[in-house]
């Protein structure tokens, strides 16, 4: 029997996007609900995007100022620190182990070969008279596009109490 969209008491919305009127505010630039590992995929695909370029920029100081990553910062102590190294690790993850269930062992899952996967991060070095920061572009990138500090990476704060000898 044919279906038919008769004014019987039909009264329900059929939710957003079906027949609203034009001036209707549901398209939005953002993604509703968006999970974490949702925002951590997004921020390493733009990682991996800017690493290569990175790699290809033929002036690597304009390319860094161009992505606005700051060439000095306000340390803890309000002392001036200043980038001296950028580097690019590559990283891949074999396997996954987790805490297992009545044991203090780990369960160990080794990935099979197709699932092996290369990654790589790229971390700033911050130095002043009194300490060092390694911060991960994945931070830079967070902050920058507000999802947080969600991406498991942390800073690698290193403080001294004698001067940092960098060649840069």
């Amino acid at each position: 029997m044919p279906h038919d969209h008769h004014d019987n008491g039909h009264n329900h919305s059929h939710g957003p996007g079906h027949n609203h009127a034009p001036d209707h505010d549901h398209l939005h630039s953002h993604v509703h609900g968006q999970s974490d590992a949702d925002h951590a995929e997004e921020l390493q695909v733009l990682s991996s995007s800017f690493v290569e370029g990175f790699r290809k920029a033929d002036d690597k100081a304009s390319y860094l100022r161009l992505a606005d990553i700051p060439f000095q910062k306000i340390g803890k102590d309000g002392l001036t620190m200043h980038l001296v190294d950028a580097k690019i690790t590559t990283n891949w993850q074999i396997g996954t182990a987790c805490p297992a269930f009545a044991t203090r062992e780990l369960a160990y899952l080794p990935f099979p070969g197709s699932m092996i996967e290369e990654r790589e991060t790229m971390t700033f070095t911050y130095v002043s008279m009194t300490e060092r920061a390694d911060i991960d572009l994945l931070s830079f990138m967070a902050e920058r596009f507000g999802h947080g500090h969600k991406h498991g990476h942390d800073h690698h704060d290193h403080s001294h109490d004698h001067p940092h000898h960098h060649q840069i």
